[in-house]
């Protein structure tokens, strides 16, 4: 399951982002600090094609891939010396496989900002100061274990030490992990310490709905200037907070209607999922019967044990191979049967690649 973490400062559409991608009811209101304990949601992945399998399998459950939103309390300057509440809340996010950072983007005196001013480059550095201070507190402790150990002759320390003197150093000066130069060893060495700053980032920037129809507006060129000269490995999705949180209290079948009349495509939700998926280089196969139609959630280049896996570590430790079709094929033939009959389905074995949208049947034996 993705799982995305979301900060920014206080009032910036954090919490109305996140009850309209999960409908789960947090607090959201004008003023800062509005959200105080962890708030933690679980989102349908939107893929139509898992309702075409449904329709030709007739199963007698759909199960969608699902992502986790985490939101935490807002961080401000200073956050990492105590100031606001969103610092003590960051363990709540260490573990997730992104960061969404929310980024106002639009002016509005109805609308307090913390800082006094709509300013999304200097908000944008803010967050990622506070988020390396955080990085650099886990740092310090785990290097001082390491450098004792290291002073022991501990092979293991005296291969991580490098790595964290690196990283500290980096952290030291306010910057995060991704432009800090690491090798990917020295990256790898450092993933169980879920540091922040090496995690990708979305910028989620909150815009008006009449900017998301139109022509993008000065400060959202301006974040897009800064991140794209910074070398980030970001992406930026614009959205409107107001434009989701209508969106939220539709009813599913009116949401298509609601965002053609406003000129859209897709709401913010399959967008900040889409990036999510494109930025992680994730993608999705299916399984097909008459139990269960379900999408699962792997990694581009896994082969096909790799994929058993997310069902079942014993699909991955018996694998034998994988009968497999692709959705189209699968859809154009109308399911299993004909797609052997029509010689469709291919028996792949252990070093199979799998692709995005593939039908799969493991066979393995434990």
């Amino acid at each position: 399951m993705l799982q995305l973490g979301i900060v920014g400062l206080p009032n910036v559409g954090k919490s109305t982002l996140f009850n309209a991608l999960t409908a789960a009811g947090a607090d959201a209101a004008n003023y800062p600090f509005c959200t105080v304990e962890p708030n933690v949601g679980i989102v349908e992945v939107p893929d139509a094609r898992l309702a075409k399998l449904a329709e030709i399998v007739e199963p007698k459950r759909t199960v969608p891939a699902v992502v986790q939103f985490v939101d935490i309390a807002g961080l401000v300057k200073g956050a990492s010396s105590g100031e606001g509440l969103g610092n003590k809340f960051l363990a709540n996010i260490r573990e997730t496989d992104a960061i969404v950072h929310v980024v106002r983007c639009f002016d509005d005196p109805d609308v307090l900002h913390v800082m006094g001013s709509v300013d999304p480059v200097r908000d944008r550095e803010v967050i990622e100061f506070e988020l390396a201070l955080a990085d650099l507190a886990t740092v310090e402790k785990r290097l001082d274990r390491t450098r004792r150990a290291a002073k022991a002759a501990d092979k293991e320390a005296l291969n991580e030490l490098p790595a964290l003197e690196r990283a500290h150093a980096v952290l030291s000066e306010g910057k995060g992990l991704w432009e800090g130069g690491l090798t990917a060893e020295q990256r790898a060495l450092l993933v169980p310490l879920s540091l922040l700053t090496a995690k990708p980032v979305l910028y989620a920037a909150n815009v008006t709905d009449h900017e998301l129809m139109g022509e993008e507006g000065a400060h959202l060129r301006a974040l897009r200037t800064a991140v794209s000269g910074s070398g980030e490995p970001a992406q930026i999705v614009p959205f409107s907070a107001k434009i989701e949180a209508e969106l939220a209290e539709l009813p599913p079948e009116d949401r298509s209607e609601f965002l053609a009349s406003l000129g859209l495509e897709s709401a913010g939700l399959d967008r900040l999922i889409h990036a999510g998926y494109a930025l992680l280089g994730l993608q999705t196969y299916f399984t097909a019967g008459e139990q269960e139609v379900r999408a699962w959630t792997i990694h581009k280049g896994d082969t096909a044990p790799k994929a058993a896996a997310v069902i079942h570590t014993d699909f991955e430790r018996g694998f034998i191979r994988a009968e497999t079709v692709g959705f189209d094929e699968f859809v154009d033939l109308r399911g299993w049967k004909a797609a052997r009959d029509k010689g469709a389905v291919r028996a792949e074995g252990k070093e199979y690649l799998v692709k995005d949208g593939d039908v799969l049947l493991f066979r393995f034996n434990v």
